[in-house]
């Protein structure tokens, strides 16, 4: 081999070693983009394939290995807007009975109602969805999760969820049904779909161990520490790995999103997934102790 096929052979190798990294770092976007949550949140689901719609970017994700994962909102890269510059969220503090919201990273769009109060209730406690299909009912676990439900106490005093609707529906591969972005279209159009938030951020919480089985509620992200508005209701079992918070199990309701999921997508993402034909819009969200 002359010098300049071996330089030619090398110059081969390395572009393909970048365009193989290069995939690599996609694949991986879009796994963590699934179940999106705030401006600058997002998901990933462990062999599924992944979606950067949770806070990212379409509402829909492209294929990675086999698994689809929730994210808030489909940022490029979801560990950078985990450190983005800025303060960070801190966890629980049981002794002072506080959790540390912060503002969210810039990169998505947010519907501001304020900070949630420092001060959280561990009291257990039962959200109810009045959703277009019916109500969904779910037993919360402040114990566990003390600065989510925290979150979704207040979020729901301040009427955050009322009027918004569900932008994405998975498949039998990914069953989950994704909610929490007050400024989704949901009709299939929407190219901003999963990347609306409240505007602050929070830790992730109930990790250890964490399964997503028929009837879990969890968070959906862009990266560690990115929670925001955006969550997920599994309809199945998922493959996902303990990426992000469960915080509560549907007790009543659960029959509606099979039914959604019966209608099918608007349009399917490569994953599959896509906006329900059954359109979700969540009428109300109160939170109530646990009865």
């Amino acid at each position: 081999m002359s010098g300049k096929d071996r330089q030619k052979q090398l110059a081969r190798e390395h572009y393909e070693r970048q365009m193989h990294r290069r995939v690599e770092r996609e694949t991986k976007a879009r796994k963590t983009a699934i179940i999106g949550s705030t401006v600058g949140t997002v998901v990933v689901i462990g062999g599924i394939v992944a979606a950067t719609v949770l806070l990212g970017g379409s509402g829909d994700s492209s294929p990675t290995d086999a698994a689809a994962t929730p994210s808030a909102n489909g940022s490029a890269d979801p560990e950078a807007s985990a450190s983005a510059a800025g303060p960070q969220p801190t966890a629980f503090d049981k002794a002072a009975g506080t959790c540390g919201y912060v503002p969210a990273a810039e990169g998505g769009q947010a519907k501001d109602v304020g900070m949630p109060p420092a001060k959280v209730d561990l009291s257990p406690k039962t959200m109810t969805l009045k959703t277009s299909q019916g109500d969904i009912v779910i037993k919360l676990d402040a114990e566990k999760t003390p600065c989510t439900v925290g979150s979704f106490a207040f979020l729901a005093s301040k009427d955050y969820f009322d009027g918004s609707k569900c932008h994405r529906l998975g498949s039998a591969e990914f069953p989950v049904l994704q909610c929490g972005d007050p400024l989704a279209t949901a009709d299939g159009k929407g190219m901003t779909d999963g990347q609306g938030g409240p505007g602050y951020r929070f830790v992730d919480e109930n990790l250890e161990g964490a399964k997503y089985t028929r009837g879990v509620v969890a968070m959906a992200n862009s990266g560690p520490n990115t929670n925001g508005s955006q969550f997920f209701i599994v309809f199945g079992d998922t493959g996902l790995g303990p990426n992000y918070t469960p915080f509560g199990t549907v007790t009543k309701g659960l029959e509606i999103i099979d039914k959604v999921n019966k209608g099918g997508v608007i349009t399917p993402g490569q994953d599959g997934t896509g906006a329900p034909k059954k359109t979700v819009e969540i009428k109300d969200v109160t939170i109530s102790a646990k009865s």
